[in-house]
């Protein structure tokens, strides 16, 4: 049995190198990887001497040669390609060892020239990865150092792999093989004419790894899976690990991730209650109990068979207060053993422990994704994520009356939530609570009216309350009626052409308003 071993990581090679060698298995490598063979002790054949023909151009070509794809690409069970084989002299190659170039990892680095990228674009390893998966009954093709100790202690229990691991070790070939040139792809058509790089490149290039198999879509005649970015951020939904409860459900994942990027994104403790995705409660307080208590009293109703996320580690006394209601989705970064005990006879509740991004409520570039995809008809809308967070120093008083130290806090604090509600979005606030949402209508005063009526059926008053709108107000109708309701302080986007007409409609009602200057639609 002869391998040819030839990577760019050397991670665990040599120990890989060492268990072929004592298993009989003859060694091939190319230059860097066969000096540090030898370097080690082993004996190996360089693939110059396999091929008669030296490595050349600075290493780009070296195995491109019959000796090393007939070798992989024969056929052991068509009596032509053996005898072609024998013809001309050429051994057959019975595994290979092959990682890339590292492309992805290159352009990841600042600072990287299109010269770099181009001098990491691997031409010899593909070729090879490609031609051993293609023939995988014959061809064992290795490349990742995660499957060196499978595919060790196969051989040393049979002498062989299975055909099952050979057809396994293809796929993950084929598919390292794409995500390589879709990386390439996406690096490359992202120059612009000028030499300049724009985020949207030319052709844009999916990668997603399926995490399971879902029962059902949104509605039980849908299928439906669950996938996650090749390359996943920390902190995200998809690093969640579930503790108990019943699998996840399509519509479960999707409020989840509605519940916990909300809730991750505020600093102190928080508790956010999500329903048919959109927050329908959200509080912050001293600790997870006093923020779920919060969330909970601002719309009962809809809180009952929600998601609930908190963003510390949960402990008993607000898991048994969780525990009174029905709960679909329980998450937080942590539990405590007293808080999953409370939990444990109430076996169909889902627990989902997801680290928060290394550096918190603020780490947005660890946190966050950085694009936005939504599927239409034979397409894709891209845009780059809503990431953008509001500052004091950003807001733009534009009312006789000024809003208050803690007013302001509490704009904040509905501006934050406003953003995931969806649009049209009204959100009454006080004191880091929400006290009525207005979500999902077509009518901006018919939000506003909603969030009253949600907020009175909850028995709360809208007396002195912030409210956030996520876009401007086109008309003074709708600051009215979230005056007359009980508002004191209004914080939105602005940019209306009737923009002064709604000012002088705040100053006669002797509220405050601040105009943010950026807008949070979300559909």
């Amino acid at each position: 049995m002869n391998a040819l071993i030839s990577v760019s990581d050397k991670t665990g090679i040599v120990d890989l190198a060492r268990a072929m060698h004592g298993l009989g298995i003859k060694l091939i490598s190319t230059g860097g990887t066969a000096k540090l063979l030898a370097q080690e002790g082993l004996p190996v054949t360089e693939v110059a001497e396999l091929t008669g023909f030296p490595e050349m151009l600075d290493g780009r070509v070296k195995t491109l040669h019959p000796k090393v794809h007939g070798g992989l690409l024969a056929r052991r069970d068509v009596p032509e390609h053996m005898a072609a084989l024998a013809a001309h002299g050429i051994e057959t190659i019975d595994l290979l060892v092959v990682n890339l170039y590292p492309f992805e990892a290159t352009v990841a680095k600042a600072g990287c020239t299109l010269e770099d990228a181009i001098e990491n674009i691997d031409i010899g390893g593909p070729a090879m990865v490609r031609s051993a998966a293609k023939n995988w009954k014959d061809v064992g093709v290795l490349t990742d150092a995660s499957q060196y100790a499978q595919v060790i202690e196969e051989l040393r229990a049979g002498g062989r792999l299975t055909d099952k691991t050979k057809f396994a070790l293809s796929v993950a070939a084929f598919n390292r093989i794409s995500n390589y040139d879709a990386a390439i792809s996406d690096y490359l058509s992202a120059f612009q004419d000028d030499g300049t790089r724009t985020q949207f490149p030319a052709q844009s290039n999916g990668r997603f790894v399926k995490l399971q198999d879902l029962r059902y879509g949104e509605n039980p005649h849908q299928q439906a899976a669950f996938y996650r970015d090749l390359y996943p951020a920390p902190g995200s939904l998809v690093t969640a690990r579930q503790l108990q409860g019943k699998e996840l459900s399509y519509n479960n994942i999707a409020d989840a991730d509605a519940a916990w990027e909300c809730v991750k994104s505020f600093e102190g403790p928080a508790c956010v209650i999500v329903k048919h995705a959109n927050p329908c409660g959200v509080a912050v307080g001293a600790d997870p109990l006093q923020a779920y208590s919060k969330a909970f009293k601002t719309d009962p109703t809809s809180a009952f068979g929600g998601i609930i996320a908190f963003n510390r580690t949960l402990d008993e006394a607000a898991a048994q207060e969780v525990s009174r209601q029905f709960v679909e989705v329980l998450m937080a970064p942590g539990f405590t053993d007293g808080a999953l005990a409370v939990f444990k006879s109430k076996v169909n509740v889902r627990i989902l422990q997801i680290a928060l991004p290394p550096g918190g409520a603020t780490d947005w570039d660890n946190g966050r994704n950085h694009m936005d995809v939504k599927r239409v008809g034979s397409g894709l809308l891209m845009q780059t994520a809503d990431n953008l967070e509001l500052k004091l120093s950003d807001l733009k008083v534009v009312t006789r009356k000024a809003p208050t130290q803690q007013q302001l806090q509490d704009m904040l604090f509905a501006w934050k939530v406003a953003k995931f509600v969806k649009s049209n979005a009204i959100v009454f606030c006080a004191d880091g609570m929400t006290m009525g949402v207005g979500a999902g209508q077509m009518s901006r005063l018919d939000s506003a009216r909603i969030a009253g009526i949600k907020a009175q059926h909850a028995g709360l008053s809208l007396a002195g309350t912030v409210v956030a709108s996520d876009a401007f107000f086109p008309f003074r109708d709708g600051l009215d009626v979230v005056v007359d309701a009980g508002a004191s302080c209004v914080i939105q986007p602005g940019g209306s052409m009737r923009d002064e007409e709604v000012i002088a409609a705040a100053d006669e009602r002797g509220v405050a308003m601040v105009f943010s200057g950026v807008r949070h639609f979300r559909h």
